[in-house]
């Protein structure tokens, strides 16, 4: 008995990662909100996150038509590169395919800002990914999540969210989701016009 042939898997034409820290103690945190809007993604478009490759659990699917791969670093926050840049060169992306979303301090909580590149803005992560893509002119989706009120940043980034942040929280990952949709399937612009008001 023969068995049949798996499809085989186009190129992804977008490498979307989020961006947080691997084990349970850091489910719901702050600094993990890239790793909410992947889960959301994989959910919607039923898109197993089945694979490891590069240190990062991966899931190989597609948004409306365009084949994607989903993305979570299992390198912890501040060695993101370590998984991105590898599999960046495996996919034959430029970096202006190279989608990552995660947390932003200087962004009030739930507010969402689409940019096409910059500067790590003090952020671990894309710190990371622009020392290991040699660019950092990528696009980076930014979740807001309030600066420290009080005690240290870390504290602040590794704490949850309490009942109220994660109301606010929730609508802005669904929101972050459906912009990453839109720059799947409509380009970079239409997801900065979805996602840069208010």
């Amino acid at each position: 008995m023969f068995r049949r042939a798996s499809k085989p898997q186009a190129k992804p034409e977008w490498l979307i990662v989020g961006l947080g820290n691997p084990g349970g103690e850091y489910r719901g945190t702050r600094h993990n909100v890239g790793f909410e809007v992947i889960d959301l993604l994989a959910e919607r478009h039923k898109i197993k996150l089945d694979k490891g490759k590069f240190q990062a659990r991966l899931g190989i699917g597609e948004i409306g038509d365009v084949p994607v791969w989903l993305v979570k670093p299992l390198t912890y926050m501040n060695l993101s590169g370590k998984s991105v840049a590898p599999l960046a060169r495996e996919c034959g992306l430029g970096p202006d395919r190279v989608l990552v979303i995660a947390d932003d301090l200087a962004l009030r909580l739930g507010r969402l800002r689409l940019k096409p590149g910059g500067s790590a803005g003090g952020h671990n992560g894309h710190k990371s990914i622009i020392a290991s893509l040699g660019s950092s002119e990528y696009p980076r989706l930014k979740v807001g999540i309030d600066a420290a009120a009080g005690g240290t940043t870390i504290d602040h980034v590794l704490g949850a969210f309490n009942r109220e942040e994660r109301d606010v929280v929730g609508l802005a990952v669904d929101r972050a989701a459906d912009g990453v949709e839109a720059i799947v399937q409509r380009g970079l612009e239409a997801g900065m016009n979805l996602l840069n008001v208010g």
